[in-house]
Parts: structure tokens; sequence; C-alpha cells
């Protein structure tokens, strides 16, 4: 403070910023986007991490750097970074780039503001409504409450916590001491986040109960029946079934009127986990596999993911019109939440979310949606089921291409069979060889940069490879790619 001549900043010259993020957005817009898209271009640079660590330099300095090196730092995190929006990774339930999601991404991050109350986010707060009211309506219901959470095993968690709420209110303050032993209810197919969901509450994982899922990965609403059953007589109080519509490997639906029947002679929460599926609510081809989400009390549904609207973007719906956020997870804390504002304090939403402060996810898929319009976003949604089955057709025209089972979504699981295995099926080792060979050929795919695929056990199946097929940027040329690519890397296996 007392320094008579401090050192100039970059924020004290409005020209040098300016010059910078110009130069910046230039570099976004070569390397990120266009190369990032090409499919001339390298999915991912594989460097060991020893090796990307002194590439990147990555110490932090006592001393500031050149605004050319600066420079050149962005251009190196961008090129060894993967390139999700390329149309070869096929790695994750999200991909691809929407040019308008991305521009409103980039004016949230420039305005930085805060999602909790109207005096700073007006314009966000009336937006998250209205988008949310727009995803209530797609569910089924004309009225109800909601929230963007940072990710959808929140939003998860966020269900369980206000099912528990809803039936025992005295646990807010008293907390584990106001419950008897409780039981909630999903597939073996569900996320992960419900048992760590369960954990993260204090109710323990061993409070999860896990229902059958039939041959395709669909919960079995009899088995489901049966465990509330063996619950109730073990002494525990069933409160919640969290359904899945759209799982992550399988890409199953769970029948949901059927387990919507279940949960009303129960008198149990219904929360539906649709984060991967519920955008195919949007096409009424297709949106059949959710028939009975309408029944529900809560949905969980990421956007990010087959919409394509950029990371984060999830959903959590609820039917409830009490205001139960905010009586769950409100504080009201006075001096953010003053009663006595020259304004409707009911538009102060920091109160129903856990967080204080909270990322402005409505944006992106606010101009997303006002650019594509509902009826863009329909054909995006049908286009990649068109793809998938496309892939699944062209599979089944080539040796040593297996289906796990026929995909009712757009996750395709197959076992690529290397000419070494074809005619073996019934060797005693054929599922120890077999499993070995989806890890080999993503660890050649991934270290030429040319595509990449995820791959799993699951239960009593060997490795198998799961192409999500989501990029709305995506060719039937991409699909083939993809194939021939397999059977190069996997000729001499």
């Amino acid at each position: 403070m007392g320094d008579s001549n401090p050192l100039l900043s970059l924020d004290e010259d409005p020209v040098a910023v300016e010059a910078l993020l110009r130069n910046v957005f230039e570099i976004v817009v070569d390397e990120a986007i266009q190369k990032g898209s090409s499919a001339s271009e390298k999915v991912c640079q594989w460097k060991e991490p020893e090796e990307l660590k002194q590439l990147l330099d990555l110490e932090l300095r006592s001393q500031g750097e050149s605004q050319e090196q600066i420079l050149e730092r962005c251009r190196a995190v961008i090129h060894y970074s993967v390139k999700t929006s390329h149309p070869r990774f096929f790695n994750q339930l999200f991909s691809g780039l929407d040019p308008h999601a991305l521009a409103g991404r980039i004016i949230t991050e420039s305005l930085n503001t805060s999602q909790y109350t109207y005096e700073i986010a007006p314009v966000f707060t009336l937006m998250e409504e209205e988008v949310l009211k727009k995803l209530r309506v797609l569910v089924g219901w004309s009225s109800g409450d909601g929230v963007f959470c940072p990710g959808g095993s929140i939003s998860n968690m966020y269900a369980v916590n206000l099912a528990r709420y809803q039936r025992y209110p005295d646990c807010k303050e008293r907390g584990l001491r106001a419950l008897p032993p409780l039981a909630l209810f999903t597939s073996k197919e569900c996320h992960y986040s419900i048992k760590k969901g369960a954990a993260f509450l204090g109710l323990g994982t061993d409070s999860v109960r896990v229902v059958k899922a039939d041959e395709r990965g669909k919960m079995i609403p009899e088995d489901l029946e049966r465990q509330i059953s063996l619950a109730k007589a073990e002494g525990t109080v069933p409160f919640l079934v969290s359904a899945t519509s759209g799982t992550t490997v399988l890409g199953a639906f769970d029948p949901l009127e059927a387990i919507a029947d279940v949960c009303q002679r129960h008198r149990l929460w219904l929360h539906v986990d649709a984060a991967w599926g519920g955008s195919v609510l949007l096409s009424q081809t297709h949106r059949h596999l959710l028939d009975g989400i309408q029944r529900a009390d809560s949905v969980a549904w990421n956007p990010h993911k087959l919409l394509t609207v950029g990371l984060q973007c999830s959903a959590l719906l609820l039917r409830d019109t009490s205001n139960l956020l905010k009586r769950c997870h409100g504080s009201q804390a006075s001096y953010l939440f003053q009663q006595d504002k020259f304004y409707d304090v009911a538009l102060d939403m920091g109160d129903k979310v856990v967080q204080c402060g909270r990322h402005v996810d409505c944006l992106k898929l606010w101009l997303m949606w006002k650019a594509q319009g509902g009826q863009g976003l329909e054909r995006r949604v049908n286009r990649a089921f068109a793809l998938a089955r496309y892939l699944v057709e062209e599979m089944k025209k080539r040796e040593g291409f297996e289906l796990v089972m026929e995909p009712e979504f757009v996750n395709v699981c197959f076992w690529f069979v290397p000419p070494s295995l074809r005619g073996k099926q019934e060797s005693p080792d054929y599922s120890k060889r077999l499993s070995k060979v989806a890890p080999m050929l993503k660890e050649r795919m991934v270290k030429e940069g040319s595509m990449m695929i995820s791959y799993q056990p699951h239960g009593p199946w060997a490795n198998f490879f799961r192409v999500v097929v989501a990029n709305p940027a995506l060719t039937c040329v991409d699909i083939d790619f993809l194939l021939n690519e397999l059977e190069r890397l996997g000729q001499d296996l």
C-alpha cells in the first residue's frame, strides 16, 4: 500500500485488456472450436502425466509473465486437452458443440453473477423460471417448482433429501435423531450417485435396497414390490423409489407406469433420474420411452448431455407447489434475503438450494432453444436415434462386431471380436481373452488420437464398448470411420 511506484497491471489498461481478450477469443475459435471439431484433427494429443506437466509448465511463480507467454499458455491448454466436440469423441454421455449455447456460456462467464437474488441476477432469475417451466410442461406438469443444480448427482441427492424432509420435517432441526431406519429403492442399473447421496445425507449405503433388473437393464416392478414388503418386515420405513430413464451403460428406460403404481400403493416418493434420457421428451417419435414420468414427484434432467447445451446444465424438477425446496433447504440469511426489500422477495431463489453462490446455467439452454426452437431440438434428438440405428445395421454387415443387445436408445454396446477369437466362443478362456480386447484397443486409439470410445465390464459380461451417438455434428461418414478404425486397430489381435 505504501509503494509509490506500483507495478502497472493489465487491469489499469483497457486497451490491453481488449487486445488480450480478442487474441484469446481468436485462439479459442481457431484451436478449440474449428480444429477441435474437425474430423481431420486428432481427438486428443496423449501424453504421460510427467511429460504433460513439463510441457504445460504448471508451477505457479511469484513473477507474472508477458501477454505473449499467456497466449502461448492458452494454446497449450487447448492443444493438449481432449476435444469433446470432435465427431470421433464417443466416450461420454456429452459431446459436440452448439454455437448458441456456447455464446450463452461466454455471456454468463462475462457477467459473473450469482443466481441467488433478483437484485443481482434479475434477468437470470426470470429466465431460469421460464426455462424450468418449459421443462416441467414437457414432463407433463402444469405447475410445480425446480432449480438448476451443479450436476445430475446433486439433483438426485436433492430429491432424496426432499423426500425425507417431506415425510419427516423435524429432521431439518433434529437430524438423524428424528428418523427411524429408512429405506429407499433403486435398480442395480442406477447411477452411483444414489448410493453416494445416501451416504452423504447420513442414511448410509445400507439404506439403499437394490431392485433386480431384467435382461435389458430395466427395473422389475414385481421385485420392487417384494423389496418394499421385505424392508417393512425388517422394521425399516420405505420413503423413496428412484427409477431411471436412460441408464448410463445400457441406455435402459425403467417401466415408469408400473413403478408409479407401486409407489402409489405404498405412498412413496417417486423420483425419476432422467439425467440422460430426459431430452427424449422433446421427440414425439420416441417420448413413449418415458411414459408415466408425469406421475413422478421429482425428475432430474441434464440438457448438457443429449441436447449439447454444454457443461453443466442440470435441472431438478418438482411437481410440488408448496415451496418444499425453500422449506427444506432455507436458512433465511438476513444479509441476503432481507424481507423488507423494495421488490417481491419471493423472486429470491437462493434459499431453495444448499449452496450460497450458484452458477447461472439457464442462459445457454434458453439461447439455444430460442435459436433452434423446440422443433429443431426434436430433430436433433431424432437424428441421434437414426444414427444409432445406422451404426447397429452397419455392424451387422461386418464380421467381428457382436451386439450386447439391440439398443432402444443411443447407447450402442458391443464387443469387437478380433480375428484370433472368431469362432472360439466355446473355448474355456474366451471370455478372459475377450475382456482384454477393449482395453488394448482403447489404448491404441487414444495414443493415436483417432477417436475415443468408453468400455466397461457389466455384470457377467466381459469388457465391451459403449458408443454414445449424441454429437449433432455426426454423420454416417463418422460412423463408418469408427467401424473401419476398430477393424484397423484390432486386425493383429
